[in-house]
């Protein structure tokens, strides 16, 4: 049962970062859109292994730096209030949806194997997906107790599943019509990223004040 709830822990908190349409998703579904299916995927399956590269780094961090009391109260304080404001802006954009903009990633005819470098390059260089490990990653992953009970590698694998099907799906998806990705869905996608917000949000400031408290 522990091994479930780490991978679905993985898996949600690998969606919470995949439903940002920053320039990786933009990139994918400009490409489903221009070149296909495979294409499309390869740059998605490429992103999985930079959000991989991050998460390691963020485990590594994890089990360091929250050793020290001052800087568990920080990480706390500090991604619980990005958090909260993440779900704000979430749910400001549920209703305000901004449009799409597919031109601004530009994507060449290449061989597969480079649309995955790109994809690799493109999760790395992502400003989002820093921002996302900088600050919210060290509190929800010291949260979550995924390293008791051979935890960890269940909490990976959620994680890396998530992102792989999101990348299939969208990728499918924008290969079919490119007309799927319209201000409603965008709004569709603001919302559930805004439940996912507020979820960890709750856990990591409940979390954080047990901890206190004790």
């Amino acid at each position: 049962m522990f091994a479930v709830l780490a991978f679905l822990e993985g898996f949600l908190f690998s969606l919470s970062l995949c439903f940002d349409l920053g320039m990786v998703n933009v990139a994918i579904m400009k490409t489903g859109m221009e070149r296909g299916f495979k294409p499309s995927f390869m740059i998605g399956f490429g992103s999985c292994f930079g959000d991989l590269f991050y998460l390691s780094l963020a485990l590594l961090g994890v089990s360091v730096i929250f050793e020290y009391a001052v800087v568990k109260w920080i990480m706390w304080i500090v991604g619980s209030v990005v958090l909260f404001y993440l779900t704000y802006k979430m749910l400001r954009e549920t209703w305000r949806a901004k449009s799409l903009d597919t031109d601004q990633t530009v994507v060449v005819e290449r061989p597969l194997f480079r649309d995955w470098v790109a994809g690799v390059g493109l999760a790395m260089a992502s400003p989002t997906v820093i921002a996302w490990f900088a600050f919210v990653a060290g509190p929800i992953i010291a949260g979550s107790n995924i390293k008791e009970q051979g935890g960890l590698a269940y909490f990976i694998a959620g994680f890396f599943v998530a992102g792989l099907a999101w990348s299939f799906t969208v990728a499918w998806m924008s290969s079919l019509s490119g007309a799927f990705f319209k201000k409603s869905m965008v709004k569709v996608l603001s919302f559930l990223s805004a439940l996912l917000f507020l979820y960890f949000a709750i856990k990591v400031f409940y979390g954080g004040l047990t901890d206190i408290l004790d």
